[in-house]
């Protein structure tokens, strides 16, 4: 039986990521290492709190000691590290919690799976490994910075991060493609687009949008709301890590996206059409600083090398997503 430790599992791509993989795999077990800070609840985990293939420890990934006792006691097979600092405008006002979390936490954890890996324990530059161990590192397409249309980011693309968190990822990002160079760790890293799906926090775009709306509240964009992201459902990017983590040709990075490129006002308008509100809930902010203009992914590497693609509908997906509000909210509604 594999044991897979999922770090920041206790977040929104985390906590799906370990629903889907204990119900697609019976023979594996799941440890979720997660610090439960503002964003991380395991109330997201409520549906796999009484399986007895899960484990949940509440713990701090920049600790050397308690992860190397956590890899000893649960033997440890593969790890794949959601656990970072996320949020864009808190990395402008807080820089330094994302440089730890995000770089240091990350070099903690290839530490402690190098040495708990090594089949040589006496050198320490061992560079094999046992057999079917991974370490799938989970970073962003906000590392490579803004590209005008309609050019997409390649896995060969240069990194040219905005933000304290993009450049906190991109270096997450170059120290496990160290490991795997110096050291020959097994390794693989993920390049998402903007997620969503029922269960994110709402600092972000779309669950901000939608409890602001159902509360009838101002809804914040900023600039003139041109920004364009792409948008993967949360549940078409954990099959992608799945197949990642399985199949993942040894040091390669992949991109992931959903193929599906809007402007924040796009979004913005979209949720209160289908909640019958009115544009003028809508309130132009600010810029923030460092904002990108647009990112976008190219996806054909992960389609050709593992089959992979997204599935959800953008519309339907966030339907179901609205309607997940409105319910924690106790709101009645119907959509349009």
């Amino acid at each position: 039986m594999t044991t897979l430790l999922v770090t920041g599992g206790a977040g929104f791509i985390g906590s799906h990521f370990i629903a889907m993989m204990l119900k697609k795999y019976p023979k594996i077990r799941i440890v979720n290492v997660d610090l439960l800070t503002y964003a991380g609840s395991q109330d997201n985990l409520t549906q796999v709190s009484v399986e007895s293939r899960y484990t949940f420890i509440k713990e701090d990934i920049r600790d050397r000691e308690a992860m190397a006792g956590i890899f000893s006691a649960h033997d440890i097979d593969q790890v794949i590290n959601f656990a970072a600092e996320s949020h864009v405008d808190r990395s402008v006002l807080e820089p330094d919690v994302f440089m730890t979390t995000n770089v240091i936490g990350t070099q903690v954890l290839l530490d402690t799976a190098k040495n708990h890996w090594k089949t040589n324990a006496s050198d320490p530059n061992c560079r094999s490994f046992k057999a079917g161990v991974k370490f799938l590192q989970i970073s962003t397409d906000e590392v490579y910075g803004s590209i005008p249309t309609p050019e997409k980011f390649t896995e060969a693309s240069p990194l040219r991060p905005s933000s304290p968190y993009s450049a906190s990822k991109a270096g997450a990002d170059l120290i496990v493609q160290a490991y795997a160079e110096t050291y020959g760790l097994p390794v693989n890293i993920s390049r998402c687009s903007n997620n969503y799906g029922p269960g994110q926090y709402p600092e972000k775009l779309i669950p901000l949008m939608i409890e602001n709306a159902l509360n009838n509240k101002p809804l914040p964009v900023y600039g003139d709301g041109l920004h364009v992201r792409d948008w993967i459902h949360v549940s078409d990017h954990c099959r992608a890590l799945d197949a990642i983590l399985n199949h993942g040709r040894h040091g390669e990075l992949y991109n992931v996206g959903g193929g599906c490129e809007k402007t924040n006002l796009d979004i913005v308008r979209l949720i209160l059409k289908l909640l019958g509100k009115p544009d003028s809930l809508i309130h132009f902010v600010a810029d923030r600083p460092g904002h990108d203009r647009r990112y976008a992914v190219d996806v054909s590497k992960i389609q050709n090398e593992l089959g992979w693609s997204p599935e959800h509908d953008f519309e339907q997906g966030l339907r179901e997503t609205i309607l997940w509000h409105a319910k924690k909210l106790k709101k009645f509604i119907q959509l349009t």
